[in-house]
């Protein structure tokens, strides 16, 4: 054999699906993890200096948010684990499926291994379908703002007493009614939106949202080369079986 069809050989190997949702699942993880942690701290920052400037009204809110961006560390420790240990399965199923090797042969614990494998990949993807929908509450509630600046800045408008228009956080239940101002009206809400603060965490929770939507794709890459996998390991174990007799 020369050097050429051993290296096509070899990269028959290659488990390309879960290569793939290997390197968009780590992408999607460090976007999501690293942009939220960092958005919610600029978000801290906000609400302190325009929308609840006691301290104790937002205490809760401060711990839920320290919760928060210790639970994002936990999370890309997780996945970047988790990722390793996927693709190392994709390399034995894999392996297994194409029968790059005469003397393989599948074993229970082998097939017992990638059917849990299914199963915590299922589990996690729908759990990541809640997160993504989670994530993209603070790009909703950023882009109202957003848009109710534009809006008062904008020509067209033709608004005789822009100190009317108000965007009020307490209505969203993120701080309690009793904090005090709450609510952000006129010049001081369009003073709001030009600040670094508001430009860098709104953005950032836009690439938090599709880091988080990125990381659902490639759990769904998983489970299709997981459950393929699994099923031709089980068909081939149920076919050296029958050769058995």
């Amino acid at each position: 054999m020369g050097c050429f069809e051993c290296c096509i050989k070899c990269l028959g190997g290659v488990p390309y699906a879960s290569l793939v949702a290997t390197i968009l699942c780590f992408s999607g993880v460090a976007l999501f993890c690293g942009c939220g942690h960092v958005a919610l701290t600029g978000t801290v920052t906000i609400l302190e200096t325009h929308f609840s400037k006691v301290t104790s009204d937002h205490a809760m809110l401060t711990d839920v948010i320290q919760l928060m961006q210790y639970v994002i560390y936990g999370i890309a420790s997780f996945f970047f684990l988790y990722g390793i240990i996927l693709l190392a399965e994709g390399f034995y199923t894999t392996s297994a499926v194409k029968e790059l090797h005469s003397e393989f042969k599948t074993t229970i614990c082998g097939r017992c291994i990638s059917g849990m494998f299914v199963f915590l990949t299922y589990i996690l993807g729908v759990a990541w379908l809640g997160v993504f929908g989670f994530s993209a509450v603070p790009v909703f509630l950023f882009y109202n703002m957003w848009s109710t600046c534009a809006t008062m800045r904008s020509p067209m408008a033709n608004l005789t007493n822009i100190e009317s228009i108000c965007v009020d956080v307490r209505q969203y239940g993120i701080i309690p009614w009793n904090a005090t101002p709450g609510k952000a009206c006129g010049t001081t809400l369009c003073d709001i939106c030009n600040t670094s603060e508001f430009y860098l965490s709104y953005h950032l929770y836009i690439v938090a949202c599709a880091g988080a939507g990125a990381t659902v794709i490639a759990l769904l890459i998983y489970m299709m080369a997981t459950t393929y996998n699994f099923a031709v390991l089980k068909f081939k174990s149920r076919e050296d079986c029958c050769t058995k007799f």
